[in-house]
Formats: C-alpha cells, structure tokens, sequence
C-alpha cells in the first residue's frame, strides 16, 4: 500500500480516480489546487502524486517541481486532457514518471502508480546501494592510515560527509576526559563553546551514543556515537546539523567508528613495531637506523635555526678481554651497563644510540664543540671510576675513548660528522686510551683531554 496526493479541481475526477486507486489498496488523500497540493507535501510523506495538469491559478508542472524540490523521493504522474505532445514532453523533462490523457481508465492508472512505486523503490535502493558503498571505501581509506595525524583529519571529513552534517568532531580518551583531536566546518569561537557542552555530554553517556536537541543558535542536533577500540573507549565522534539528522547518519557514524576504531589499534601496533626497529634489542638505547633519521632532523633544524649540535663517539677500551675473560654473557651485561651510565650523564632532549659492539653515539643538541668536551668528560671520569657489575660480583673497572664532532663546525653533513667523531675516537684508541680527542677540519683529531686530565 501506498500514500497517494490526488491533485484535481474536478471533483468526478478525484471521486473515480480516488476509487480506483483506494481499489488497488493504497490510502489516498485528494486536494483541488496547487496551494493544498504545496501545503499536504509539506506536512507529510508521499509515496506518488497523481496531479492534473491544468488547475485553478497554477498547474500540474509547478505541483511537480515542488514535488521534486520538497519532497525527495516521491514520484509524480501527470494526467491531462490535452492532446498536445509538448506538455508531456515537458513533465516527462521535468522528471514525471508518467504522462496520462483523460479519461484514464483504471488499470492504466493502477498500471502507472504500479510502475512509479518500483521506479521510487528501485532508486532509493540505488541511493542505499551509493551510500554503502561511499561508507565501504571510506571505511578502507581510514584503516589504511597509519599516521595518527593524517587518520584524525580524515576521519573527521568522513563523518561530516557520510553523516551529511554540517560540522564533526573528534575526541579522543585521555587519562583526565577526552580531547579534542580535530574539527571540521567550525571556527574558533563556536568551537570552544562546544568543546566544554559535549565533553559533559561524553562523561554523561558513559560509553554509550547520545543524541542532543538544539545545542546552539547555529545548530539544531547533534549525534554522538563512541569509539571503542580493544581496550575499550578510545573517544568519540560528534556531527552537528544545521537542522534534524538525516536517515542513515547513525548508521554511517556507527559504521564508520568501528574502522577509526580499528585504526587506531592498527596505527598503535604500527608505532610499537617502528619503535622496536629503531631501539637497540640489547640496551634499550636508540640503534644506528634511529641515529641516521635523528641526524637528518637535527640538521635540517640546525640549518633553520642557524644552531650547533655535537656528536660524541664513544668506544669502550679493551672490551674483548672482558668477553675473552669471563665470557660473552657478562659482556653482554656490561653493554647494558655502560648504557645507562652514559645516558645518566646526558640531558633528556639528548640522545643515546648504541652504534654497535662496544660503541656509542651521542648527539649533544644546541651544543658546541666546548660544551661536547665537558659532557665528554663527565662521561669519561664516571666510566673510568665505575665498578662496573659490583652486584654480580664482578666489579670490574673499564675506561673509554671519547671523539667529538660538531656541527657546524667540523662538518655540515651527517656522513661526514659521524666519520670526523669515529676518526676523533679512533685517534685515541691508537694512542693512550681513556682519551678525548677533538676533529679538526685537516682531519688530523686533537687531544682534548687525557686520563689525567683535569675539568676543561
């Protein structure tokens, strides 16, 4: 059964084609002008219009039009007592789906309403099939981003599009509530507004999706729906409208939560794995692939900056004797050991990279070749002093030899600053040991400071 608007001003014809389609099962409602015909499809649904073409102070074509314009969906038959191919022309243009001359008998009129209802069904299972399949590649697009960043902003602009809203938001849990991780189709002002409004909103539903009422004088709702991830509530998703939320835009957020759900536990998995490709298995220090990419940033931010950095090559003396004596295990344990005294002498926005073996990198950030050499020093006389594994019962006693290069002092490239720090150390290794040597451009290092050195 369907809902029919029977427009005619003749009212014999709207008593017999009213029969004929309440004969065929379908509830009926008859007006005789275009004003009626407007107000009925603004107050309700309608599944067809069967409209007359010519009628008091308008006619079927402007029924039509407000049919298409007002009423998405419903579809419209023309009838006429006009035997003239350019009307019909017209509405079959104006998209009518069908065009009947008077007087219409009954099961061409059943035929007819018969065949605009499969048409109206087939194209709301068109529009349907549309937006499964806009949400179905959207869905793909946001479980492919593995940047957090990127996937925050993508994820925003497909619950505003797919939800057909005005505006959206996203939230994600952190230890105190939620915040705010970005925002699409608002400014600053509305947006501050808002952040403390739905922030409440969130803590109230508890996990759950909420829908509000009018929230502000440019919005009228706003639907929320959760983000729950592996471990539970990850944050949520807010859409606002200007008027009532479309159909379909719970769906489209649901679904589309359930994959920013999934990549957000995918772009974690993902940064765990890059982090254990850039820390070294042993010490827990950054490794040499690490040190390659930190080394092209602090360049790059040198250069911008017109700044210094250093790196410090360390290697510790006569580490083979200490695998040779008491084994590869113990050796193993000193590494990790050493580690942590050289990081403790550092500052936290330095870095530590274990190069490999018994070798160390640090790279000294805002610092020059003369603070290299006091952080070198403080490196070196806590090494040499340290009894190293006392609490296995080893106590065993070690020195290092320390190179230093700057930046951009002795080298304005990454190769070339790790090869001048490496040539600085091994000049100290061929030499006394326990030993901090200084490069210079002509390649050939400069003794800084010996075992017996003091403070520089």
């Amino acid at each position: 059964m369907a809902r029919i608007l029977l427009v005619d001003d003749e009212k014999l014809a709207q008593g017999l084609y009213g029969d004929h389609l309440r004969a065929a099962g379908h509830e009926v409602t008859a007006v005789g002008s275009v004003e009626e015909a407007k107000v009925a499809l603004t107050g309700e649904r309608f599944d067809v219009v069967v409209t007359d073409l010519l009628l008091p102070r308008g006619d079927g074509m402007e029924v039509l039009q407000f049919a298409k314009e007002h009423s998405s969906g419903t579809e419209v038959i023309v009838i006429t007592a006009l035997d003239k191919v350019d009307p019909a022309v017209r509405a079959i243009k104006s998209g009518a789906a069908e065009y009947l001359m008077k007087p219409v008998a009954q099961e061409a009129l059943q035929h007819a309403v018969s065949r605009a209802l499969t048409t109206r069904q087939l194209l709301a299972e068109n529009a349907a099939l549309r937006r499964h399949v806009a949400l179905v590649e959207a869905g793909q697009r946001l479980v492919s981003k593995l940047d957090r960043e990127k996937l925050m902003t993508a994820s925003a602009s497909a619950f505003a599009q797919l939800a057909q809203a005005e505006a959206s938001l996203v939230f994600l849990k952190v230890k105190d509530g939620f915040k705010l991780e970005t925002v699409q189709g608002l400014d600053a002002d509305e947006t501050a507004g808002l952040i403390v409004l739905l922030t409440r909103k969130m803590e109230a539903a508890n996990g759950a999706p909420f829908s509000d009422g009018e929230i502000s004088t440019k919005f009228k709702q706003a639907l929320a729906q959760p983000i729950v991830g592996a471990e539970g509530i990850a944050g949520y998703a807010v859409v606002l409208f200007a008027g009532a939320a479309g159909e379909g835009a719970a769906h489209a957020m649901s679904y589309l939560a359930q994959h920013v759900a999934l990549a957000l536990d995918n772009v974690g998995r993902f940064a765990a794995v890059e982090d254990l490709a850039y820390v070294d298995d042993l010490t827990h220090l950054f490794n040499g692939r690490y040190l390659d990419l930190a080394l092209e940033r602090e360049i790059a931010h040198a250069k911008e900056t017109k700044s210094a950095f250093s790196l410090l090559f360390l290697d510790l003396d006569y580490f083979k004797s200490i695998n040779d004596t008491h084994g590869h295990l113990v050796g193993s344990k000193l590494l990790v050991e050493a580690g942590r005294m050289i990081k403790s002498c550092t500052r936290d926005q330095d870095m530590v990279a274990r190069y490999g073996g018994d070798e160390y990198v640090v790279m000294l950030k805002d610092t020059d070749s003369g603070g290299a050499l006091k952080v070198a020093e403080r490196i070196r006389r806590v090494v040499e002093k340290h009894q190293f594994l006392a609490r296995e019962g080893y106590s065993l006693s070690l020195s290092t030899c320390v190179g230093i290069a700057s930046y951009p002092e002795h080298a304005q490239d990454k190769a070339a600053l790790l090869d001048m720090a490496d040539r600085a150390m091994y000049r100290g290794k061929r030499t006394s040991r326990n030993v901090i040597y200084v490069a210079s451009r002509d390649l050939e290092a400069t003794p800084a400071v010996r075992h017996n050195s003091g403070e520089p």
